[in-house]
């Protein structure tokens, strides 16, 4: 009933506030971890072994790309798609080989300057329904089509609006640098070619090089949060993430983070953290928040 009503609504293909992505319903597995491990170098030992939770845990954010196993919701013009903004809540881990249940939802449209902006909301449960985890991703589209056939190039991040500085101050978490290499950009965005993963196909898309895929970016974040604050952060982690320039194939990033005042959370205190990924010059690739309890 509801699909008849849409289609009264909408004129076919629209992508519109509401929309039905559909769902599926995976077991987290120990195969899903080694490919997460070798797209991410996160290897964490609650991966694999013993958790607070009892037995092993997958990664935070294990499912990182559901929200495009079906591409529906993108808009018709590609070149030069961006993933821009990325938000995350996350109230209880994912026991390996309890099955979840994943729906994905259109929730919200809107234009800023030259682009227009899809947001994808990702809904993770059990197998009862009890919330394990809700993302919200910020697709961004040129609203009209390019004038050049690069849209994006290299010597875009080093204009002075490019730069984020991060307030000075707080605790510092222990950072850590990754080469993000191609092989890595195949085992986290493959095994499909695509622009994460393909020069030639980057730059029929309008990018002169290989676009690391954005949700790397953000678990890199995840595993920074992890180490610092473990269950704090699988039961009850959140983030608002900016991806700001973009990291190209085989670049270093480090992923550092500083620790704000504890506010008090009920019987617990929840710890603000400024994060972000630098490259080796300084250039940040992304910026923002997440917290984590403690």
């Amino acid at each position: 009933m509801v699909a008849a009503m849409d289609a009264l609504r909408f004129p076919p293909g629209e992508v519109y506030v509401g929309r039905d992505m559909a769902g599926r319903r995976p077991t987290p597995g120990t195969a899903d971890v080694g490919r997460y491990t070798a797209g991410t170098g996160d290897r964490h030992p609650w991966y694999e072994g013993a958790s607070p939770f009892g037995g092993p845990v997958a990664p935070a954010l294990l499912y990182h790309s559901e929200v495009y196993r079906d591409l529906g919701w993108y808009l018709p013009n590609l070149i030069g798609n961006l993933h821009a903004k990325q938000e995350w809540d996350l109230f209880a881990p994912m026991p390996l080989g309890s099955p979840v249940r994943t729906r994905s939802t259109v929730v919200g449209r809107y234009r800023k300057r030259d682009r227009d902006y899809v947001v994808n909301e990702v809904l993770i449960t059990d197998d009862e329904g009890r919330w394990l985890q809700r993302s919200r991703t910020h697709q961004s589209f040129l609203a009209d089509a390019p004038a050049d056939d690069l849209v994006l190039d290299k010597s875009r991040e080093r204009r002075p609006e490019r730069r984020f500085d991060v307030e000075p101050g707080g605790e510092a978490l222990p950072s850590f640098r990754r080469v993000v290499t191609l092989a890595m950009c195949e085992a986290f965005s493959g095994p499909v070619r695509s622009y994460h993963t393909d020069r030639e196909m980057a730059r029929a898309l309008g990018f002169p090089d290989v676009v690391v895929q954005g949700m790397l970016s953000i678990c890199l974040v995840s595993e920074l949060m992890t180490r610092a604050f473990g269950a704090g952060w699988l039961a009850g982690g959140q983030m608002q993430i900016s991806l700001v320039n973009v990291l190209w194939g085989d670049e270093a990033v480090t992923t550092g983070g500083t620790a704000r005042e504890p506010q008090r959370e009920g019987a617990a205190w929840r710890v603000p953290v400024d994060v972000w990924c630098a490259k080796d010059e300084g250039t940040k690739t992304i910026v923002g928040t997440a917290s984590a309890r403690r």
